[in-house]
């Protein structure tokens, strides 16, 4: 058996290794009373601002009512109701290049009033509507449009994360599109919703944010709440999903490979799930539905590996029928070593683009997939396999105490 490594050596090493992340794992969570999770599997808001300075606000003191919708070429102002004539007023922005000639022709209709508030001209291409803001145009109630000058600087998302501490609970802060958009995803913890003593509110976010940034620099593009039974529901399938996932593994092992094999395979990739469960608990990583994706990856990435190398193990089987099983074994796992390393690493260096270039819930699930691969390749080559030698070791046992009880009978 020469050029074979001997891979036995390690299997109860490995054993004992993975029954120490076990521990810990159920230790972590325990002490850290459970995971990091993120506002999908808890109620709370998810927003989308802005940080933009406030270009200038419409209000309405004539007949009927008016409206306004902003889209990026035009803004659009309707007239409607009792006492005027329906009539739409259309700016398109090539015709109203600049916010000053926006702002003379809306003072041109009749009951429209604008106040400008910013300090320079701008570019009507620039603006932006907080969604927080209701349409329709009030005599009392200004609408607001901001703006986004070119020459703006990046806010640091540090100093958002800083602004949002105040507010207490958990907020986990994403970057969206480039820098100079100072745009951000706020994902916020709000335990108190449900017991009826206000919890975590936009007005709350907004106020608190202009605190920091500045009064009227902060737009809502887009805000929703995640109530406590929605979040409940999703903690729910998402343990379903895993659960039915391994389910199928196991049957699809069971008819790829055999039974006996498919315990093996389904028991390493087990393994490889409470791997990343304890890194995720020990690391404080937020636990969020792309987590579960990448949990999920792995355990697909895993069987594809624990395949190959039990696809091997049968091949040889067949073609060294007197070797001891051992033997199989390490023969089979010297013979994939190569192809799964490859793999692997070939796969990681994708990965690690992600870890490098991507920041926040992406870079998390680049980082879960890098440990998440490495457990993969050490459980296929030493827990499952260790598994599978055990399993075997116990049934040719099992069979030589039958044969020794027959042969004392047959003499007797």
């Amino acid at each position: 058996m020469k050029g074979v490594i001997r891979f036995s050596r390690f299997f109860i090493p490995a054993a004992i290794i993975s029954t120490i992340i076990i521990i810990l794992g159920v230790g972590g969570y325990i002490y850290f009373k459970g995971f990091n999770l993120g506002v999908d599997f808890q109620a709370g808001l998810i927003q989308e601002v802005q940080f933009a300075p406030t270009a200038f606000t419409l209000n309405y003191n004539g007949a009927g009512n008016a409206s306004v919708t902003l889209s990026r070429t035009r803004l659009d102002i309707v007239l409607s109701g009792a006492g005027v004539h329906e009539q739409t007023y259309s700016f398109d922005f090539a015709s109203y290049p600049n916010g000053s000639d926006l702002v003379k022709g809306m003072q041109a209709i009749e009951g429209i009033g604008v106040t400008v508030v910013a300090s320079g001209n701008f570019s009507t291409t620039q603006l932006v509507q907080s969604s927080q803001s209701n349409p329709r145009l009030e005599a009392d109630k200004p609408l607001v449009f901001h703006y986004l000058p070119q020459d703006v600087q990046p806010v640091p998302i540090e100093n958002v994360r800083t602004s949002l501490a105040s507010l207490g609970g958990t907020a986990a802060v994403q970057v969206l599109g480039t820098p100079a958009e100072r745009r951000f995803m706020i994902r916020m913890e709000d335990k108190d919703f449900s017991s009826g003593s206000g919890g975590v509110s936009t007005d709350k976010v907004i106020s608190v944010l202009e605190n920091s940034f500045g009064a009227g620099e902060v737009a809502i593009i887009n805000s929703n709440y995640v109530g406590s039974r929605f979040s409940k529901d999703l903690s729910n399938q998402a343990l379903y999903l895993m659960a039915l996932t391994l389910m199928l593994i196991l049957a699809y092992m069971a008819i790829r490979i055999g039974p006996d094999y498919a315990i093996g395979a389904v028991l390493g990739i087990i393994n490889d799930g409470i791997v990343m469960v304890a890194f995720i608990v020990w690391s404080k990583m937020e636990f969020n539905t792309t987590t579960i994706a990448a949990i999920l990856t792995i355990l697909g990435y895993s069987t594809t590996n624990v395949i190959v190398i039990f696809d091997r193990i049968k091949e040889n089987r067949k073609m060294y029928p007197d070797d001891p099983f051992v033997d199989v074994l390490n023969r089979s796992l010297t013979m994939t070593l190569n192809r799964t390393i490859i793999t692997t690493v070939s796969t990681m260096i994708a990965v690690v683009s992600l870890v490098i270039f991507t920041t926040g819930s992406m870079r998390d699930f680049g980082i879960a997939l890098l440990v998440g691969m490495t457990s993969g390749e050490y459980t296929a080559h030493f827990i499952a396999s260790g598994f599978l030698n055990f399993w075997e070791t116990k049934k040719t046992q099992r069979q030589k105490r039958k044969l020794t009880l027959a042969a004392s009978g047959a003499k007797a």
